[in-house]
């Protein structure tokens, strides 16, 4: 009885499974404090880089770079300079939005200018035939912008799928065509009507603009609401539901994505639709909240810049948010420094500079990101072999 009972005083072999399980337990935090460091260097890398090449240029040009971006905080942080730049960036973000979409599965949909022209353009005649209740005709308004736009993208979608057509010359034929239908129509006896020497469609009701936040000097546009739904409908779908996987998976990979189940073309053309539906919102901050009719000085080019943002928020909701911002802040600043003696086109310099530090930025982080990966697999590997050479008693008596 003695000889079996187990001495109180002696210590127990420590037990390799129960090692391994802590281990196990304790990595996934390891894991995302290393994606926690990973995630702020890029952006660290990327402004360092920015900041310092346009500082380059501007010395190389002869002017004084940290004058110039005194000026712009300084402006840029006046209150009335700050309503400026959040209702510029409520179409940025819409655009980005729709343009991410495609980057999610590796389709460019670089026709979102011709879809949210085309949407806003016949969205404002809808607006102005109807004469009904502002809580019935700015819904109509906002969903005839978004079967417009889903219609003009899903052309491209169809193509994509069924013929194999890449969908970045469509789009941007399409750009082209949206264009000319529009100035088609955009006549006087056709669409639209004349208004001394301005020709626009019939403006909408005083009843169908969409509401605004009071505030000092200046308000701020009520369709944010429009570019927060789309911004956490975005989150949603493609982080949390089963179609934003099979999105990203067909993006990843058609093959594997087709092998396990998934309908590639049926995919293709979704997305192309939904990008198009957002895309078509684009305008309507524009046509609610500003004109009130689409006319031939209705603002053009958003869809090419929502890509820059989409780029620079590296298709995440919150990061296109802030890349929308900060592009609306250099806009904004960058008439203030025209008026200081700089060149108007440091700005575009400066935006060109930063969506490429942007770019090479995460680049450069993610591939160390998988060299180091790959380096502590490799430790942990040899670690996990010496051990068990060491202490495999079959291979030590061998």
């Amino acid at each position: 009885m003695s000889s079996t009972t187990p001495d109180p005083t002696t210590r127990p072999a420590p037990d390799p499974t129960r090692r391994a399980g802590r281990r196990a337990v304790s990595s996934p935090l390891r894991v995302d404090r290393e994606k926690l460091v990973l995630g702020v260097a890029a952006p660290l890398l990327a402004i360092v880089t920015a900041v310092a090449i346009t500082s380059a240029v501007m010395l190389l040009t002869g002017d004084n770079p940290f004058r110039a971006f005194s000026v712009m905080l300084d402006y840029g942080s006046k209150s009335d300079s700050q309503v400026w730049i959040i209702n510029k960036a409520i179409p940025y973000y819409l655009a980005a939005a729709a343009v991410a979409i495609g980057f999610r599965m590796n389709l460019f949909n670089i026709g979102v200018d011709g879809q949210y022209r085309v949407a806003a353009f016949f969205a404002a005649v809808v607006g102005g035939a109807l004469s009904l209740p502002g809580i019935v005709q700015i819904p109509i308004i906002l969903l005839t912008a978004m079967a417009c736009g889903a219609i003009w993208a899903g052309i491209a979608g169809y193509l994509k799928a069924t013929r194999g057509v890449s969908e970045v010359i469509t789009t941007i034929m399409l750009n082209f065509i949206g264009g000319s239908l529009i100035a088609y129509f955009l006549q006087e006896g056709r669409l639209a009507e004349r208004d001394e020497n301005i020709v626009h469609t019939t403006d909408i009701p005083d009843s169908s603009f969409f509401f605004e936040i009071p505030t000092d000097p200046y308000p701020i546009h009520g369709s944010i609401v429009i570019a927060v739904a789309v911004g956490i409908a975005y989150w949603f779908v493609l982080g949390r539901t089963r179609f934003g996987f099979d999105l990203r998976a067909v993006g990843r990979s058609e093959e594997a994505a087709e092998a396990s189940g998934v309908s590639v073309k049926r995919t293709v053309v979704t997305a192309m639709l939904l990008s198009g539906a957002v895309a078509g919102l684009v305008g309507m901050p524009t046509l609610l909240n500003e004109s009130g009719n689409y006319g031939i000085d209705f603002p053009e080019g958003l869809g090419f810049t929502g890509i820059a943002i989409a780029l620079l928020g590296r298709n995440h909701a919150v990061g296109m948010g802030l890349a929308a911002l900060l592009w609306g802040f250099l806009e904004r600043t960058g008439t203030q420094l025209e008026f200081e003696g700089y060149d108007q086109e440091i700005v575009g310099v400066m935006q060109g500079i930063i969506v490429l530090s942007v770019v090479v930025a995460y680049e450069l982080v993610r591939r160390w990101g998988i060299r180091r990966q790959q380096r502590q697999v490799g430790e942990q590997l040899a670690a996990a072999r010496n051990g068990k050479t060491a202490t495999d008693p079959a291979e030590v008596s061998a």
